[in-house]
């Protein structure tokens, strides 16, 4: 029987397609809000964001969280609307209205037909602008984020992440990655409606609408509903700095009886605008980005040890790690550090294949017009482009910043971020079955319990 090799063999990619962007205006309003407005009239809908630079790094020291809960309370009643009123007109509308805060950013998030435009608009404006945070559902908030916590520490994925953090970024805001019992408990609608105040100010936002409208009307829209929004001093915190790392440090926080070990092992990485970002997307890639990745080709599929191994790329716009990630059989533990070590290591000292590096750039260059062809990809990357300053052209140009990097960049970026002997490791297993297989990889190792 002829043996059907092409079963076995990758098919070529594609030949690049252009992009085709549509064209954007950007204005700003007297009160420095920006609005970019980018017309895309294949279909009959729209997409508004906005976006504020104040995000989870930007809560109190004693009320971390506090971007989080606003977000989702802003929502929640209006002095115009109650919270079932909000809800009842969107489903009206047949429209989405969403607030989430990530560590660097807060949007504000609506869409929809476009023949109702001016109506998602104006709710958009409203829950900015004029949220109460009413009394009865700050309470139920916080009895259920209360609920919320008990759950999140009984799961090990969460109880490593919250670790990590604390280590890899010390005093640092983003060590915070929830909020605390004793923050729930002191928090009040005014600490709300005052954090909303000082961080939701339209010369340190941006509004980006994707979709079809008539310019010229929806700015005269947008000029009516904003134009008697404040403008005010910006502030800029002063953050701490994060720790240093001379060694390799192991902590275990103890879940005895765990079948299953949740490792992480962690670097200090770069921001986001960092000139090393692409070297680093493309090792990330060859590494553990995906189930082709090193990372998963050995641990799953060569030793069987977990169901999947990955890496992590974490830029963010004031600092980053570089993470890789498993969880492992318990009685597997210090074998998958072995090999978890095995390809650090290895991407470090040996330069990639032809072969990786061309599949990596096929996958990215691949990957990314699918990324931005719908309204929400295409507004969620230029929300992104807008928040971390990147380059007005990073779309245009991601293609080929993706195909310019060479084997030798990312050996170098990874001898640079990749450094086995100075990393953090955290794992969450059982302590007695899994001390004497972790101390091989540790300088020093420290038992937590949860």
């Amino acid at each position: 029987m002829q043996t059907e090799t092409f079963r076995r063999q990758m098919p070529q990619p594609l030949a690049p397609r252009p992009l085709n962007l549509p064209e954007s205006s950007e204005t700003r309003l007297a009160n420095g809000l920006a609005v970019v407005l980018i017309e895309d009239k294949r279909l009959p809908l729209i997409n508004f964001r906005l976006a504020f630079r104040s995000g989870d790094a930007n809560d109190p020291a004693e009320l971390p969280g506090l971007s989080d809960m606003m977000s989702h309370l802003l929502t929640e009643g209006t002095t115009t609307r109650t919270s079932r009123q909000i809800a009842e007109e969107v489903e009206r509308l047949g429209a989405t209205l969403s607030v989430g805060s990530s560590s660097d950013f807060t949007s504000v998030a609506a869409s929809g037909l476009s023949v109702y435009a001016g109506e998602i608009l104006e709710l958009v404006a409203d829950v900015t602008l004029r949220a109460t945070f009413p009394e009865s559902e700050v309470t139920l908030a916080c009895e259920n984020t209360h609920q919320m916590l008990i759950q999140q520490r009984a799961q090990p994925t969460f109880l490593a992440s919250e670790r990590m953090a604390k280590v890899m970024f010390g005093n640092h805001p983003y060590s915070r990655i929830s909020p605390t019992p004793e923050m729930l408990d002191a928090l009040t609608r005014q600490d709300l409606a005052s954090f909303r105040e000082s961080t939701f100010i339209p010369n340190n936002a941006v509004l980006m609408v994707v979709g079809e409208f008539e310019a010229d009307s929806l700015l005269a829209r947008i000029e009516q509903l904003f134009t008697e929004w404040k403008p005010a001093a910006v502030a800029k915190p002063v953050f701490a700095a994060l720790p240093t790392r001379n060694s390799r440090n192991t902590y275990v926080i103890d879940r005895p009886g765990s079948a299953q070990s949740n490792i992480v092992i962690a670097n200090h990485g770069i921001t986001r605008t960092s000139a090393d970002y692409f070297p680093l997307l493309l090792m990330h890639t060859i590494l553990g980005a995906n189930a082709s990745s090193r990372l998963f080709m050995n641990l799953r599929e060569e030793k069987g040890y977990t169901y999947g191994a990955y890496s992590n790329l974490d830029a963010r716009r004031l600092a980053g790690t570089f993470r890789a990630t498993a969880e492992v059989r318990t009685a597997v533990t210090g074998a998958s550090l072995h090999e978890f070590f095995y390809e650090l290591n290895r991407i470090r000292d040996e330069a990639v294949s032809v072969e990786e590096i061309t599949n990596a750039k096929s996958y990215l260059t691949g990957v990314f017009p699918i990324r931005i062809e719908t309204q929400d990809g295409l507004i969620d990357q230029l929300v992104s482009i807008k928040m971390f300053d990147l380059p007005g052209d990073f779309l245009t140009t991601y293609r080929d910043q993706v195909n310019a990097v060479t084997t030798e960049e990312i050996q170098r970026v990874a001898q640079a971020y990749v450094q086995p002997d100075r990393s953090a490791l955290v794992i969450v297993g059982d302590a007695a079955e899994i001390a004497d297989q972790v101390k091989p990889y540790s300088d020093q190792i420290e038992l937590l319990r949860h």
